[in-house]
C-alpha cells in the first residue's frame, strides 16, 4: 500500500465553499486536488494500492482508498466537489470514527499527529526534505507512507512531530518541487524499483 498524507493549512473545513475558486476563497483546495489526481492516476486506470488523506486546517481528515474509489475524475472541480461532499457529512463523524460520503472517500475528526501516527501503523514513514537523502541512494520502501505539505512550509510543531516519526528522510531531486509533482516523482521511483527497472 502506498499512503501519501497531505497537508491542508488553509484548507475549508466546512462545505460552504465555491468550487469557481479553488485557488482564492478556498484556501488554496486546488494544491490538494492536485495531489489527490497525482496519487491515484494513470492513463485510464486508477492507482487501487493507494491511500491518500488530507488533514485539513488540523483539524479533520479526508481519506481517499484507491480500492474504493468511484466518480473520481482528472480535474481539480470535481475532486473539490468530493471534498465538499465530505465536508458536509462531518457531523457524521464521532470521535476518530470515520464517516463515508461517497465510495472511497470518508471524513474523519483527526488532525496531523493523529492522522500520522494512525496511517504510519505498518507503513515506512517517509519525510520529504530538500537535506535528505537522495533518493537514488535509498531502498523503496514496502509500505511508504509520503507526507507533505501544500503551498506552505509545515509550521514548527509539525516539522516536530514528523522528525520524531519518520523512518526515512529523502530527496527527490535537486529542486523543490510542488506536493503533486512530488508525488509523480514518488510513484515513478516506487514503479522502477528506485530507478532500476522499466
Amino acid at each position: 500500500m502506498r499512503q501519501f498524507l497531505v497537508l491542508g493549512h488553509d484548507a475549508p473545513t466546512t462545505p460552504d465553499f465555491s468550487l469557481d475558486d479553488l485557488a482564492g476563497a478556498a484556501g488554496r483546495l486546488d494544491v490538494l486536488c492536485r495531489c489527490v489526481n497525482s496519487a491515484f492516476f494513470l492513463s485510464h486506470a486508477i492507482r487501487e494500492d493507494v491511500r491518500v488523506h488530507l488533514v485539513l486546517r488540523d483539524e479533520l481528515t479526508v481519506t481517499f482508498e484507491g480500492s474504493e474509489l468511484r466518480r473520481l475524475n482528472p480535474d481539480e472541480r470535481s475532486t473539490a466537489a468530493l471534498i465538499r461532499k465530505a465536508l458536509g457529512e462531518r457531523e457524521g463523524a464521532i470521535g476518530h470514527m470515520p464517516v463515508e460520503s461517497s465510495p472511497g472517500v470518508s471524513l474523519r475528526r483527526m488532525g496531523f499527529e493523529e492522522t500520522l501516527a494512525d496511517a504510519a501503523a505498518g507503513a515506512t514513514v517517509v519525510q520529504l526534505h530538500e537535506g535528505g537523502d537522495p533518493v537514488v541512494e535509498v531502498e523503496p520502501p514496502e509500505d511508504p507512507l509520503f507526507v507533505l505539505s501544500d503551498h506552505r512550509d509545515f509550521a514548527d510543531e509539525e516539522a516536530s512531530a514528523l522528525a520524531d516519526a519518520a523512518d526515512e528522510r529523502v530527496r527527490l531531486g535537486p529542486e523543490v518541487l510542488h506536493a503533486d509533482h512530488a508525488i509523480t516523482v514518488a510513484h515513478n521511483y516506487l514503479d522502477t524499483d528506485g530507478y532500476t527497472s522499466y
